[in-house]
């Protein structure tokens, strides 16, 4: 096994798209590692333009899975290759119109967290992450 970072190179890729928000901060919008894909959580930023979209949950859980979706593609996934989801809303209050939308894409049910956090990135409603098996 190379000892110099060929190993991890050869084990793990950055996935980078413009169809989604980038990363505004030091990481990765997603790492395929082996078999696996790990999206970093995704807030409704409109990759166009850099804006929060949407004042409400359904609008903006609704950009969410839009620029989830965008990452597993640029993967070579899809949400029925997603495993796990992690979820995060500003408030539990949104739990059902949240989960409306959520159905709507994540249709395999993978396994999921869900909570309710102070405050998230931009004030959003709403942030998901995911990670997907591409085997």
């Amino acid at each position: 096994m190379p000892s110099d970072g060929r190993m991890e190179e050869m084990m793990m890729k950055k996935i980078a798209t413009d169809k989604a928000p980038a990363a505004i901060g030091p990481y990765s919008q997603g790492i395929v590692a082996g078999d696996f894909f790990f999206a970093s959580g995704q807030i409704p930023i409109n990759p166009a333009t850099g804006e929060i979209e949407g004042t409400d949950i359904t609008a903006q859980a609704e950009l969410v899975m839009k620029n989830v979706g965008e990452l597993l593609a640029a993967a070579g996934a899809d949400y029925t290759k997603v495993v796990k989801t992690t979820c995060f809303l500003a408030d539990m209050g949104d739990f059902a119109a949240f989960n409306e939308v959520y159905a709507k894409y994540f249709t395999e049910k993978p396994a999921r967290s869900c909570v309710a956090v102070k405050t998230l990135p931009k004030n959003v409603l709403c942030e998901v992450e995911v990670i997907a098996c591409l085997a």
